[in-house]
């Protein structure tokens, strides 16, 4: 029943976006799926994309392992085979000398002919003669088809090798530009914090504007006080003024000069006089 209505569902989707775009649905929908794609993919931080990209030349380590131990199967394989050709080949040698003696021997027109105490005749050797040569003939038939075969194992072999020091050498460019890709990334943080901490000047200055004003209401509030205490009458005892009296008195002996003892008893006997 779900996926019935979900079956349905699609349906509709499908045929209300063919309504609207027309024949450009799928181009939209293609589009649309390929932004929401790239939208997520730019979202993924680039530590994981390079941790991600490690794994994957990682992932390679499997498959160079598994041609590694069929490369040196092949080399085993080879080297068995040419041993099998050299010996084969000296036993055809061997053979070769054999079937030359008999012929010389034959040559000689002699009727019989005694090998390892035994007699034999004439036809006998010329039968044996034509048997070794006829088992010759495959052997060296064989023998090169086995030449051929190790040939070819050579060449793949050998083509292996090169597959494998490729993908080594491949293997170890992608690990080099990760570490590049990771000092680069590194430097490019070391930049963005070095930009970050530019940025933070505009706090220092807000700081310092934010002093300044309150330096400025502080002086407001003192010089209102000093405002307020004149207003009430009050005596500024901070000040140290002089005395009416002193101030006087230090201008007159200013203008007359310093105060002796005769001027003092002029001056009294002047007041006497006037008294009588």
């Amino acid at each position: 029943m779900f996926l019935k209505k979900s079956l349905i569902g699609a349906a509709v989707l499908v045929a209300l976006g063919t309504f609207v775009f027309g024949r450009d649905a799928l181009s939209y929908a293609t589009t649309w799926g390929g932004t929401v794609r790239d939208a997520v993919k730019s979202e993924v931080p680039l530590e994981f994309e390079i941790e991600r990209a490690r794994t994957e030349v990682e992932n390679l380590v499997p498959d160079i392992r598994d041609m590694m131990h069929v490369i040196a199967s092949a080399q085993v394989d080879v080297d068995h085979k040419a041993k099998e050709v050299e010996r084969r080949s000296d036993g055809l040698n061997s053979q070769k000398k054999a079937i030359l003696a008999l012929r010389n021997d034959l040559d000689t027109g002699r009727s019989e002919f005694v090998y390892a105490s035994h007699t034999y005749s004439a036809d006998d050797v010329r039968k044996d003669l034509e048997k070794r040569f006829k088992q010759y003939k495959v052997a060296e038939n064989s023998l090169e088809s086995d030449v051929q075969i190790l040939t070819a194992w050579k060449k793949t072999m050998t083509a292996n090798q090169e597959k494998l020091d490729t993908m080594l050498t491949a293997k170890q460019d992608l690990e080099v530009q990760i570490e590049q890709l990771e000092a680069r990334l590194r430097t490019v943080e070391a930049a963005e914090a070095t930009a970050t901490l530019t940025f933070d000047d505009s706090k220092l200055a807000k700081a310092k504007k934010l002093i300044v004003e309150l330096n400025k209401q502080l002086d407001v509030r003192e010089r209102q006080a000093s405002l307020e205490g004149q207003v009430n009458g009050l005596i500024p005892v901070e000040e140290a003024t002089e005395s009416t009296e002193a101030s006087i008195t230090n201008r007159i002996d200013d203008y007359f000069g310093p105060k002796t003892d005769t001027g003092s008893s002029s001056a009294d006997e002047s007041v006497a006089d006037n008294d009588s």
